[in-house]
């Protein structure tokens, strides 16, 4: 095989192998990361469910969340939507939530949307305890290419893993410091 021809070779493999990377994925190809993070904090359930549901409160407690614009003085009802500002892994950004599901006390969810694209969702479910409330946040986003799924795995899902630790630890923390937080 002549130079030029092996090069031309090895460029359109490369050209392939990238596109494969950086393509959307199809939408019947799930790769979606779970970041699941439980505490056990002592008040009730209603009381931490209209806290962590009051986005005004969110830049308190999570250090992901830098600011929030909309609805933020009072807890969300289904529909509702908010703007935070964020910075998730190192990159920031601004996303809108929309109230996808609210069962006071027990469950709320908000589905994120970034620039019109899909950008995951949080469920928060409370139980009641002897002691007060077992809090689960769960974050669930899908990988849109295998370039991020690939990311993801390397990097990204530990780094989100312990911000959210790190919330949810710190939420624990000021819902028991006061009575009133």
């Amino acid at each position: 095989m002549k130079t030029r021809t092996r090069l031309v070779v090895a460029v359109a493999a490369l050209l392939i192998a990238i596109a494969v990377l950086v393509v959307p994925l199809p939408p019947r190809i799930r790769l979606d990361t779970h970041i699941l993070t439980v505490a056990l904090i002592q008040r009730p359930p209603t009381a931490v469910f209209d806290y962590v549901t009051t986005p005004a409160h969110w830049p308190a407690w999570h250090p992901s969340s830098l600011a929030v614009s909309g609805a933020v003085d009072h807890s969300l009802d289904t529909g509702e939507q908010v703007t935070e500002e964020f910075s998730v892994a190192g990159r920031r950004g601004r996303v809108v939530w929309t109230v996808a599901a609210r069962e006071r006390p027990d469950k709320w969810a908000i589905a994120g949307d970034i620039d019109g694209r899909a950008a995951g969702t949080v469920t928060y479910s409370l139980t009641s305890t002897v002691n007060g409330t077992r809090f689960q946040r769960e974050f669930t986003y899908r990988a849109p290419s295998l370039w991020f799924a690939i990311l993801n795995w390397a990097v990204l899902r530990a780094r989100i893993q312990s911000e959210s630790d790190t919330a949810v630890l710190r939420l624990k923390s000021r819902m028991e410091a006061s009575p009133q937080p």
